[in-house]
């Protein structure tokens, strides 16, 4: 799993969005990013997840939050995941996988018995000033958002 911890700077890096348009990690310098990470769109657990930061989206941003999700799906996967479900936030499509390896969270995962390589599902809460905040490796698909909030509260 990943290697990063609370206090490391987080790995800088540019990818595309459901769009094509170009994300780095720099344009959101100086705000609080929500940077998650998900095995595949339009699954059960991804959707569960993708749905509560969509149902707490007013909040999060309330609270400071910039919200991005990080998939390897491609940028049309990406459009008909989001205009299925409404979501108001960016995915970004890591096809070549360089922003999921420099966060750690490709790796080996089980399902049914069977191995494979793949996303495993982390959430980095990073400062205004890049650096990590809060790792979240248990993630409760659920209540993600919720897990964010929760902490910013207190």
């Amino acid at each position: 799993m990943t290697h990063l911890k609370p206090g490391d700077a987080a790995p800088a890096f540019q990818s595309i969005d459901q769009n094509e348009a170009h994300v780095a990690l720099s344009d959101f310098a100086g705000k609080k990013l929500v940077l998650y990470f998900y095995p595949k769109d339009d699954t059960p657990g991804c959707t569960a997840e993708a749905c509560s930061f969509r149902d707490s989206y007013q909040e999060l941003l309330d609270a400071g939050f910039a919200i991005l999700g990080v998939s390897v799906d491609s940028p049309k996967a990406h459009q008909k995941f989001i205009a299925k479900y409404s979501l108001p936030f960016p995915l970004l499509s890591d096809g070549d996988k360089s922003v999921v390896q420099s966060y750690g969270v490709w790796g080996r995962k089980k399902f049914m018995g069977r191995e494979y390589d793949g996303i495993n599902r982390v959430t980095f809460v990073i400062d205004g000033s890049g650096l990590v905040e809060r790792v979240i490796t248990d993630v409760d698909t659920k209540a993600a958002a919720q897990q964010i909030l929760a902490d910013s509260r207190s």
